[in-house]
C-alpha cells in the first residue's frame, strides 16, 4: 500500500456515494409519506398602525383569499400627491388573492364588501383605491398570487365585524359567486 490515507479517503467517499446522503431523512414508513414541500418566504414587519390578522384562507369561485392585515379608524391618508380626509373613517384590509387553477380568473375590487355590526355591507372607496394605487380590476393568471389593500370609507361609529370576498366563477360557469366571509377582530 503506497498511500494508505488516499485509499482511506477513497473508501469513505465511495461509502458516502453508495449509501446516499440520507443522514437527516427519516427511515421507515414516515419517509414514504412525506408532505408537499412549501415555499419559505421571508417574514416582513407589519406596517405601522396595522394589526396582523391570522385568518385561514377562504375560497370563492376560482379565487383563494387570505386576510393578513387590518387598519381601522383612519381619519385621513396621504397619497403620492397629497392628503385626503375620510367622510367617516377609513378601514384598510390587507389581503392575499391567488388563483390556484389552470385558467385565468379576474379580481374585481368593486365586488368586495366590508361588513359592520349593524348588518351594513360597504363597498370599497374607489377614490381611495385609486389614490393609494391599489388595483380596481386585474387578471389573475393561473397560479398567480397578489397582495393588496382594500380601502373602505365607513361611518366613524361603525364597528367592523367581517369582510366578504368575491372571486371569479370557474371557467364555463356563468353568473356570480356567493362570496366567502372572513370574521375580523
Amino acid at each position: 500500500m503506497r498511500n494508505p490515507l488516499l485509499r482511506f479517503t477513497g473508501a469513505v467517499l465511495a461509502g458516502t456515494f453508495l449509501t446516499g446522503c440520507s443522514v437527516n431523512a427519516p427511515a421507515g414508513p414516515a419517509a414514504a409519506s412525506s408532505s408537499t414541500p412549501t415555499y419559505r418566504l421571508t417574514p416582513r414587519p407589519v406596517r405601522p398602525g396595522e394589526r396582523p390578522i391570522d385568518a385561514a384562507p377562504v375560497t370563492d369561485g376560482d379565487t383563494r383569499f387570505q386576510v393578513i392585515g387590518l387598519r381601522t379608524g383612519l381619519s385621513e391618508f396621504v397619497g403620492s400627491h397629497g392628503e385626503w380626509q375620510a367622510k367617516g373613517q377609513y378601514v384598510v384590509v390587507r389581503i392575499v388573492a391567488d388563483n390556484p387553477g389552470r385558467t385565468n380568473s379576474r379580481f374585481d375590487a368593486k365586488r368586495q364588501r366590508l361588513l359592520t355590526a349593524d348588518g351594513t355591507a360597504y363597498g370599497v372607496d374607489r377614490f381611495a383605491q385609486a389614490i393609494k394605487r391599489q388595483p380596481d380590476t386585474l387578471p389573475l393568471g393561473a397560479e398567480v398570487r397578489i397582495e393588496m389593500d382594500l380601502w373602505f370609507d365607513i361611518p366613524k361609529t361603525a364597528k367592523v365585524t367581517a369582510i366578504r370576498l368575491y372571486g371569479d366563477p370557474p371557467l364555463g360557469v356563468g353568473g356570480t359567486t356567493d362570496g366567502a366571509t372572513v370574521p375580523l377582530p
